[in-house]
């Protein structure tokens, strides 16, 4: 993309600037400026953008915890996308300068309907994720929710039509194992209302302890829901300003979160939240924006099926700053998997 129009532009101006009496070092010039753009702007910038992506993905996770204890989960989701909204919209406005308008205009019917979509997916996502979060530790839920990046490769190989190699299918496999590895020993005995003899010696933590381990089913149907909400993003942005699309999806978001607090929650609570919660609700909201420009930047460049591994490494940020801002302790068997994770992001990257 970047050469090809280095290659229109270079050219005629150097021409210009030099003279016609110097084609020879305008030539060398022009050589010049087409050999480095490649290393500057690389046709790859997409894998930067998903790993800024995770990082920020990482980060929004520990900080809504922070700002989510005590408080109703779908009131914390309504209020951290509320300052996504504003941050998505601010940007798009910034990056399309005096085009604002007529891109969004521009937008087809069917394009709104991916990103409508997509919005409505992101939304009951956050909303699965952040009730789980409310209920059990980060440590529990993230590498459930982690379980869509398999659920978002079957999707794209499916239909999206991307193929994988030989490597990338190892690299699937690894993943795969990686995230049974993060998963707790024990973890669905959750699910058993009556343990035996042998294992009732043995105390579960209290977000197991539950029959019906309702966290993990949010946590389950985040997956399920943030894997489509990639396939619908996907469809949706292609020709479209990525910042743009992303700020239309939000509002779908937005509107989302806040019908669901008008129906369950009590909107008036938000008296009741301490200014440091708003604080810790605010930052979280700022990663979210910052994450989610990210990712659909890279998902317009990039597969589907390894935009999405790469975002999930977020679990390594998340981990980081759990152990260092929440005091979650990890075992050597989760750090293992997080390996397995890393190694199959890379391989599914490289083949």
């Amino acid at each position: 993309m970047y050469r090809e129009f280095f290659e229109e532009i270079s050219g005629a101006s150097l021409n210009l600037a030099i003279g016609t009496g110097q084609n020879k070092f305008s030539s060398t010039c022009r050589r010049y400026l087409l050999t480095n753009i490649d290393s500057r702007y690389p046709e790859n910038m997409w894998i930067l953008f998903a790993l800024g992506s995770a990082f920020f993905a990482g980060i929004t996770a520990v900080l809504a915890k922070l700002g989510i204890h005590g408080h109703d989960s779908t009131l914390v989701t309504a209020l951290r996308t509320s300052v996504v909204f504003l941050g998505a919209w601010i940007v798009a406005a910034i990056s399309l300068h005096g085009h604002f308008l007529s891109e969004l205009t521009a937008i087809s019917s069917h394009t709104y309907l991916f990103l409508v979509l997509s919005g409505l997916a992101t939304g009951a996502s956050w909303l699965c994720f952040f009730a789980a979060l409310s209920k059990a530790p980060v440590t529990f839920v993230s590498p459930i929710d982690k379980s869509s990046t398999i659920i978002a490769i079957a999707f794209a190989v499916i239909f999206l039509g991307e193929s994988l190699s030989p490597i990338a299918l190892v690299g699937v496999l690894i993943l795969g194992i990686g995230i049974v590895l993060t998963l707790e020993p024990g973890l669905f005995r959750g699910f058993v209302s009556q343990r035996s003899k042998t294992s009732a010696s043995t105390p579960l933590p209290d977000a197991q302890k539950a029959p019906a381990a309702s966290w993990m089913i949010f946590a389950l149907a985040s997956a399920v829901f943030a894997a489509l909400t990639s396939i619908l993003g996907k469809i949706g942005i292609t020709g479209v300003d990525s910042n743009l699309g992303t700020a239309v999806r939000t509002s779908v978001v937005l509107v989302m979160a806040w019908i669901v607090v008008a129906l369950h929650a009590k909107p008036a609570s938000i008296r009741t939240i301490p200014l440091r919660d708003h604080a810790w609700i605010t930052a979280s909201g700022i990663a979210t924006t910052a994450s989610w420009l990210c990712y659909y930047r890279a998902l317009q460049e990039g597969p589907a099926s390894i935009v999405v591994p790469i975002d999930k490494l977020s679990i390594l940020v998340t981990v980081a700053f759990s152990a260092l801002m929440l005091r979650e302790r990890v075992s050597g068997r989760y750090l293992l998997g997080i390996a397995g994770l890393c190694a199959g992001t890379i391989l599914m990257v490289i083949g």
